[in-house]
This record gives C-alpha cells, sequence and structure tokens, in this order.
C-alpha cells in the first residue's frame, strides 16, 4: 500500500483528485433538475403566451433583425421560435445550474431541440462546434500542453516561487506574477488551473495545509486566491477568454470594426492587476488572516522539496527554448493585431501548427490534453447564442420591459452603466457559462445603446468587461468547480471572499468608468456626474 506524500506533485493532478461528496441540498437540486427543466419547457413553449410576444405586429418593439426573420418565416412562425427559445433557454438554465446530468450532455440536448423545434437550421446549429473561438480555445490547449510537456509552465512558476517566495505572503504575490503571464498566453482557466493546481496544492501541504480536516487559511487563501487570479486575470486580455474573444466579436461585429487586443489590455490590465492584488488584501487581513504558526513552514525540508523539483528539470531545454519563442510571438502579434489584423484565433492556429511540426515542432498529437466534454459545452452555448441572435429575443424583450415601464429614451447614461454592468457581473450567480452571458447580455447592452443614442462601445465594452467574474460559487466555472474538490474550502468560505470581490470589482468599474475609461474614449464625458 502506497503512502500518500503531500509534496508529490504527482498526487494533484485533476485526474487524482478526490471525487467531492455533494451536500443535500446540492443533491435535491440535481434530482429536481430534470422535472423543473421539463415543466418550464412546457410552460413557455405551449401554455404560457407572453403579450408582448403575440402583439408585435402592433407595437413598436421589433428590432430591424426581428423584421427580417418574420419577413422570411411569417409572423406567426417568428413567434413560435421566440416562444420555443425562450422555453429552450430556461430549460437549458435550470440544468446547467443544478448539475442535474453532465453539462456537455444538456448542450447536446439543447442544440437537437434548436434544430427539432425549427428555431435553427441542422447547418447554423451543428456549424457551432467549428466556430472561431471554439477553435481559439483548441489551439490553445494545444499551447497549454506544449507548456507542460516541455515543462517550461512548471519551470517558471518553481523559479518564481523560489526566488521571491520567501515567505507565506510573497509566495501569495508570486502567485499574482505568474497568473499574469500565463494569462497573455493562455486562452483557457481551466488550463492555466490545470498548470497551477499541483503547484499551490504542494505549497498548502508545506504550511500545513491537506484539506478537509486538515484545513487551514493558508490552504483557504492560496487555493481561493488563486481561482479568483485565474478568472480575474483571463479578463486583463482579449485572449484571455473565449468568451472574451466572443464579446469583442460581437461587438466589433455592432460597430463594423474590431476590438483590439491593445485596446482591451490598455483599458483592463491595470484594472485586473488592482483587483488581484485587492483581493490579496482581502483574503489575507479579513476573511483568512494566517495565524502566526500559519506563517511558517509545517513540513521540514518542504521548500527543498520544490528545490530540488526545480533542479530535476535540469538546464533550459532546446523545446523550451523554442516554447519560449513560439509564445514570444504569439503574444507579439496578439499586442500588434491592430497593425496587421490577422486575428488572434488565426495566430494561434499558427503557433499550434508551428508547435506539431514533425521533427522540428515540440509536441505530438497524443500528448496533447484537449478536454473535448468541455468544447461540447461550449459548442451547446454557443448554439443557444446563435437562437438568441435568430429571433432576436434579447432586444425585443428589452424594448417591451423598457416600454411596460414607461422609460423613454431619456435615461441618463450613468444609471444605464451601472444597471448594465450589474446584470452583468451579477448575473455569474446563477450563470455557469461566461460564453452564454456574453451572448445574452452583451446584444442587450448594444440594444440599450441604440435604444437610448448612446455609443455602443459606451456600453457594451464595459458589460464584456465583467465576463470573467465567476469565482463566487462552485458551478460559476470550470475551475470554480476543479478548485472545490480540492476541499480545502467550504461553501460559505468560497462565497462571503468571492461576493466580496465581486462587489469591489463592480463599484470599481463604476470609477473607472468615470476616470480610466472616460480617458481611453470608452465612456463619454460629462455624463456620469458621480464625482
Amino acid at each position: 500500500m502506497t503512502t500518500f506524500d503531500p509534496l508529490d506533485m504527482q498526487q494533484y493532478r485533476i485526474e487524482r483528485l478526490p471525487h467531492r461528496e455533494k451536500p443535500r441540498f446540492e443533491k435535491w437540486l440535481a434530482m429536481s433538475g430534470p422535472f423543473l427543466a421539463i415543466i418550464a419547457f412546457v410552460l413557455f413553449a405551449y401554455i404560457i403566451k407572453l403579450p408582448f410576444l403575440h402583439s408585435l405586429q402592433s407595437t413598436d418593439i421589433v428590432t430591424a433583425t426581428a423584421k427580417e426573420a418574420f419577413n422570411k418565416v411569417g409572423m406567426e412562425q417568428f413567434i413560435r421560435n421566440n416562444e420555443y427559445m425562450l422555453a429552450i433557454f430556461l430549460a437549458s438554465i435550470i440544468l446547467w445550474v443544478t448539475q442535474a446530468i453532465p453539462n456537455y450532455l444538456t448542450s447536446l440536448m439543447l442544440i437537437i431541440t434548436l434544430v427539432l423545434t425549427g428555431v435553427l437550421s441542422e447547418k447554423t446549429a451543428y456549424a457551432q462546434l467549428g466556430h472561431p473561438v471554439m477553435w481559439l480555445n483548441i489551439m490553445s490547449f494545444v499551447l497549454a500542453s506544449m507548456l507542460v510537456v516541455t515543462g517550461l509552465a512548471k519551470r517558471f512558476a518553481l523559479w518564481l516561487i523560489l526566488k521571491f517566495g520567501k515567505n507565506a505572503s510573497t509566495v501569495f504575490i508570486s502567485f499574482i506574477v505568474i497568473n499574469m503571464f500565463l494569462s497573455a498566453f493562455v486562452s483557457a482557466t481551466t488550463a492555466k488551473a490545470a498548470i497551477l493546481l499541483p503547484i499551490f496544492m504542494v505549497i498548502a501541504a508545506i504550511y500545513g495545509a491537506q484539506g478537509g480536516k486538515k484545513r487551514n487559511n493558508f490552504g483557504r487563501s492560496i487555493v481561493l486566491q488563486n481561482l479568483f487570479y485565474i478568472n480575474v486575470g483571463a479578463g486583463a486580455f482579449v485572449t484571455g477568454s473565449g468568451a472574451n474573444l466572443l464579446g469583442a466579436a460581437i461587438i466589433g461585429g455592432a460597430i463594423s470594426g474590431s476590438v483590439f487586443f491593445a485596446d482591451w489590455m490598455m483599458a483592463m490590465f491595470p484594472f485586473m492587476l488592482t483587483m488581484m492584488f485587492i483581493g490579496y488584501l482581502v483574503a489575507m487581513k479579513i476573511y483568512f488572516p494566517l495565524a502566526p504558526e500559519e506563517r511558517l513552514p509545517q513540513i521540514a525540508g518542504g521548500m527543498d522539496r520544490l528545490r530540488e523539483e526545480y533542479q530535476k528539470l535540469g538546464p533550459i531545454t532546446t523545446l523550451e527554448k523554442k516554447s519560449s519563442v513560439i509564445f514570444i510571438t504569439i503574444l507579439g502579434f496578439w499586442a500588434t493585431d491592430s497593425l496587421h489584423g490577422i486575428s488572434p484565433t488565426a495566430v494561434a492556429f499558427i503557433g499550434a501548427i508551428v508547435a506539431m511540426l514533425p521533427r522540428y515542432g515540440i509536441v505530438q498529437w497524443n500528448e496533447i490534453d484537449v478536454p473535448w466534454h468541455l468544447m461540447l459545452f461550449s459548442a451547446g452555448a454557443y448554439a443557444l447564442g446563435a437562437g438568441l441572435d435568430a429571433t432576436d429575443l434579447p432586444a425585443i424583450s428589452v424594448n417591451a420591459f423598457f416600454n411596460h415601464l414607461g422609460i423613454g429614451t431619456t435615461t441618463p447614461f450613468w444609471v444605464l452603466y451601472l444597471t448594465l454592468t450589474a446584470i452583468m457581473i451579477f448575473s455569474a450567480l446563477i450563470f455557469e457559462s461566461k460564453t452564454m452571458r456574453a451572448m445574452i447580455f452583451i446584444p442587450i447592452a448594444i440594444g440599450v445603446a441604440k435604444r437610448f443614442g448612446f455609443e455602443i462601445i459606451s456600453l457594451a465594452l464595459p458589460v464584456a468587461f465583467m465576463i470573467e467574474h465567476v469565482y463566487v460559487l462552485p458551478f460559476n466555472s470550470k475551475p470554480a468547480a476543479l478548485l472545490y474538490e480540492t476541499d480545502h474550502y467550504s461553501l460559505s468560505d468560497t462565497f462571503k471572499f468571492g461576493i466580496t470581490m465581486m462587489v469591489i470589482a463592480w463599484m470599481l468599474s463604476i470609477v473607472a468608468g468615470e476616470t480610466w475609461f472616460r480617458y481611453l474614449g470608452i465612456t463619454p464625458n460629462g455624463v456620469f456626474g458621480l464625482f
């Protein structure tokens, strides 16, 4: 019988994490999910008739996109499509939130339901698996695998920890730097979590935290801070996640232009770096302050084990040097996309091809870890977005909502800004998919901007900047679900830290809208009146 070695990084590979026993409430949600989903679908598809949909011809809530759609299929079919779309949307949300069935299976059911109800054609629905952002994700996993296979990611992380992690406080600061570095290169937060998990788990063990009954504030803090950094760091770059790229693409289509890598980074890098340091202070000073004994290594020779791991890597290899060149080149092309016009997906595509070249490349296909279940899950989210786009349900609903409240077109900008950014960031408490939130709320922000006569960028881009705040509850994102399995913190731990940071992020976005975003020309001058 082998003895568990808390300092062995191989013990913390994703596939070796223990499966957490679901608490009673989560079990109840999972059991009730299918029934609730079926009820919601039947009610909104066949029984409940929403007045604003059945009076489309006699109201001014119809958008230009909707007019084009019902001119093709007829008003009656267009209304039916909207009813089906709403029913599919609600049923999918219920299944995703309750985790009644695997998320990828929900996505597959969603796709075929969109086809069978006629909301989308087979060609459109199935084509979402070939969405450019899907390809970016696949290529990013190729590049992330290159980092892992060559040992470059591990070398960099260990070097930084050994160089600057002289005590408990500087260990946490080191992970801020590591996450910002990886966020610039890896367009998948799950891949970043997989790279960093073994390292911060070993460090947690060194400081006496091994999860379960051996939890302590060091373990709570290092895992929750890394969860926060992994997600928030992705928000600093348009290539930080597929959802960011999708949001930029939606906005680019609406303005007949592009949201470039440099534009996004200029706006969000200072914002996200500030958020990371605030997160560090909130965790260390308020929620998880370290007792004196937790600031000292509890396992003798712990840091020496990390040093041994680093020394085992030996001198930097030719493959690592090649990996460095590829990544620096990719980052250079991403940062200068406004000059050459090559999309981030195309750049990642070329980088992945070079990495896999026979004889001259770095990795082989069987060494690449692409989580296809996540790809299928994302394809379902894109199909849902395509259905919402085809029916234009978000814009129609927005117009109907404002008309119902009797709100004209004179609402102050700051009211719209605060409302839309709040809806986007706090929707992460309910929605599991960043992609889905981008598809739903960014088009709404575009529709609101058009309705009230403001520049699309002024509302849609700040809303898009809120995509990555998915760290409060375990079902809010894949990294959140993954790190919850480490059993280093409770549901209340992640909620109190996460909701605090979410509120701070929203407040900071308001300050940025009045200052930094105004300076960059994102928000208009003289419309906030807040300061």
